[in-house]
């Protein structure tokens, strides 16, 4: 049994609507920025699904990660993948080649493309532009280009990085505003801080400033059932019900290989457990829960106490956090951590909790926390301590707003 899961439909539709894009979704032409929590499948998607869907729509995919070397130069790995791809369409016979001729259906194998530059002038000070690179791909390729950027946040790290994202943004206008272009240059950026990529699209002076964001699509029970069934092939003995299983991967944060992990342990447990595996699950799944939201739990309490203070006010808000910064919040902190806060003593921390992937700028004003899984652990903290204490759900830091 193949152990991959496939997820054709929502890839298709997805591609559909990038290639195709309807009124409503004419922002996509602008951009895709796609964000969620790592671990959760996105990379494999993209690989596997997503740009196989691309192709069935005619278009020809450049995929880079940023991870890869994350001692590189983000801009550097994006120019470095243009070029890479450039070179293999003017080599006969190469992949790329064969690729494109699937696309499109022409007779390219034995021919390679020519290009008017040389491909290690690409976003150089004295070279090609990625402007006029991008443009002769699109003309002699005569279809639509996607350039797909894993861990797109990573280039906002660094000046060139930004310069590069303001040269893809050039690309996009100089080829996609043409009469008669044979073809669009699309951009898709995916990224696990989903903070910094949200910003990406929200901030005015950002070059994707008006781009399309939205969170990728985890998996469910889809997957869950495609594991369990898997689990049955091979005979795999005391697994738990379907029901079971859901509600553990959801517990999990829609991660599979937490699911999988709670899965081997699970059947440690159940050597020395005399209770059922359903149960036995709820309770591993709960543990293994813990551990992962004490890991980014612990970034806030590094930060200090008026952090914690502050994340509370956000994490209690119903993604509709206001009002951080107003004289009425300030006291509430200078109450919760015990001396006197300052106005101007919050923004350098809000800004630390948003570089840190806790919390997420949702509009002026207003912030979230990054990961729904880390909000509802804090909440539960927070009120088991309250049950514990009779304080309050707050005790300790900021009241609940």
């Amino acid at each position: 049994m193949d152990n991959h899961f496939s997820r054709p439909a929502l890839a298709s539709e997805m591609a559909h609507q990038l290639i195709h894009p309807g009124v409503l979704n004419e922002s996509l032409r602008s951009g895709l920025f796609l964000s969620g929590q790592r671990r959760t499948g996105k990379t494999t998607f993209l690989l596997m699904d997503f740009i196989p869907a691309l192709e069935q729509e005619r278009a020809l995919a450049i995929y880079v990660d940023l991870w890869t070397d994350i001692k590189a130069n983000p801009a550097q790995l994006v120019k470095r993948a243009i070029a890479t791809a450039l070179a293999d369409l003017q080599t006969p016979g190469s992949d790329m080649l064969k690729r494109l001729g699937r696309v499109t259906g022409m007779d390219v194998g034995a021919f390679g493309f020519k290009f008017g530059f040389k491909l290690d002038s690409i976003g150089q000070p004295d070279g090609v532009s990625l402007a006029e690179a991008l443009t002769q791909l699109v003309d002699q390729a005569k279809c639509d280009v996607v350039l797909i950027v894993d861990e797109v946040q990573q280039a906002m790290t660094t000046d060139e990085g930004n310069d590069m994202l303001f040269g893809l943004k050039a690309a996009r206008d100089a080829v996609n505003i043409r009469p008669n272009t044979p073809g669009k240059f699309i951009f898709v950026g995916t990224g696990s801080h989903r903070a910094m990529v949200s910003e990406m699209t929200t901030r005015r002076l950002q070059a994707f400033a008006g781009a399309a964001s939205v969170p990728y699509p985890v998996l469910d029970e889809d997957y869950v059932g495609f594991i369990l069934n898997r689990l049955n092939a091979e005979k795999v003995p005391n697994l738990p019900s379907m029901e079971a299983l859901v509600a553990a991967f959801r517990m999990l944060g829609n991660r599979p290989e937490e699911l999988l992990r709670a899965l081997r342990n699970l059947q440690t447990s159940l050597k020395v457990s005399n209770t059922s595996p359903d149960e036995t699950l709820a309770v591993v799944a709960a543990t293994m829960r813990t551990s992962i939201a004490d890991i980014e739990l612990a970034k806030v309490d590094q930060l200090g106490a008026l952090a914690q203070s502050i994340f509370n006010k956000i994490a209690f808000s119903d993604g509709d956090a206001r009002w951080l910064f107003s004289v009425d919040a300030a006291a509430e902190y200078s109450i919760a951590i015990g001396r006197e806060v300052k106005i101007e003593e919050i923004q350098p921390i809000v800004i630390e909790l948003v570089e840190s992937n806790l919390i997420m700028r949702q509009g002026h004003g207003r912030y979230s926390v990054s990961d729904p899984f880390v909000q509802t652990s804090w909440r539960e903290r927070k009120l088991l301590l309250s049950n514990t204490t009779a304080a309050g759900p707050n005790a300790g830091t900021a009241p609940m707003p």
